[in-house]
């Protein structure tokens, strides 16, 4: 059981000690279910593990505001500990960052805030950290569509307390030579096609990432190399090799455009897009995100990774992110942290949802 009465950094610690990397999730949905249908004023719903806890107020305005609740795996690094490095106090252990402390937030306000100014659907969604058809809130807008609908959403992934607006897109392609195997004492015989490969470590070598401004967010783009693989033997000539590059591209370009863009960078070649998904507008042009940008303070920034924004800014629902926690320590081994940020995130949220 979760003690939902404790503060946000306690519970960030309760939910962290509750293992439960992507498939594992159950345990921590039964205990965040078990919490939320002890709350007179929430209409809960499960799909899979996926919690949905919503008020029925009959407010004009209603926002979404969702978390995933599960890890990447584990690497002796539960269960949680606090730690103090260079006079600053943080809680150590997988999820601490991505992104239980800002499921610990928004479950804490959930339970408190029984009269918000604007009617709330909470969302804490299983199977974030793997394959995108695995994504509950993905299923869960397949579903139950009707969950899904709101004016605006705020994802708790981790952006030190401060609003990121959007994410950028992401494709990964294969770029594929051909070649004629050969024995290598024969080399001339055949044709190697991971010298070929070359053509395209150059290109990419020499490409400059745009840096695109979108409603007023400068997003950078970039384009790399991944993976590279070829060969079959240590005396053959290889007639493959695939270079898999990946695209992260600004929210200005669609999918389609990015896709264009880059068999026009590598025209000639042998290139299959092979998984991709469209990036996030900054979703700040709006009333209500303007408002929450007012009450949790300072100015957005872009995110240049992608996010769940995303699925919300498809669904016509503009989008930020705002959580808690360091991206760089994201899925770290010593992913930590700062419960300054945690204190800070609950702070700004209630006070927005507070209408104060």
């Amino acid at each position: 059981m979760l003690d939902l009465s404790a503060d946000s950094i306690s519970i960030t610690r309760q939910l962290c000690d509750i293992e439960s990397v992507s498939g594992n999730e159950k345990a921590v949905a039964d205990a965040i279910e078990a919490a939320m249908r002890a709350c007179a004023h929430l209409e809960v719903e499960r799909d899979g593990d996926t919690v949905v806890a919503r008020t029925r107020l009959g407010r004009e305005k209603r926002v979404i505001i969702a978390g995933h609740i599960d890890t990447v795996p584990l690497n002796d690094n539960l269960p949680t500990r606090f730690e103090t490095i260079d006079g600053i106090d943080y809680l150590w252990g997988r999820g601490t960052v991505d992104m239980k402390a800002g499921v610990a937030v928004q479950l804490k306000l959930a339970v408190e805030l029984t009269e918000p100014p604007v009617d709330v659907t909470w969302i804490w969604y299983d199977n974030e950290e793997v394959s995108s058809d695995l994504n509950g809130l993905g299923r869960l807008a397949r579903n139950h569509p009707e969950l899904i609908v709101g004016d605006f959403a705020i994802l708790g992934e981790p952006t030190r307390a401060e609003v990121e607006g959007g994410c950028n897109g992401t494709m990964r392609a294969e770029i594929r030579t051909r070649g004629l195997r050969a024995h290598s004492a024969r080399a001339w015989v055949g044709h190697n096609a991971i010298h070929d490969a070359g053509t395209v470590l150059a290109t990419l070598a020499a490409y400059v990432p745009r840096e695109v401004e979108v409603e007023g967010l400068v997003y950078r783009e970039g384009l790399n190399a991944v993976r590279i693989s070829g060969g079959i033997a240590g005396n053959v000539i290889p007639d493959e090799c695939v270079i898999e590059v990946n695209y992260r591209f600004a929210p200005s370009r669609s999918a389609a455009e990015a896709e264009q863009h880059l068999r026009e960078l590598f025209d000639g070649l042998e290139l299959v897009v092979v998984d991709s998904a469209e990036g996030a507008r900054p979703g700040l042009d709006s009333p209500l995100s303007a408002g929450f940008l007012a009450a949790v303070g300072g100015e957005a920034a872009p995110k240049y990774g992608w996010t769940d924004v995303a699925r919300f800014s498809a669904l016509g629902v503009p989008a930020v992110n705002y959580g808690p926690g360091d991206p760089l320590k994201a899925h770290a081994d010593d992913e930590r942290v700062e419960l300054s940020q945690i204190v800070s995130c609950e702070r700004g949220l209630r006070a927005w949802l507070a209408g104060s």
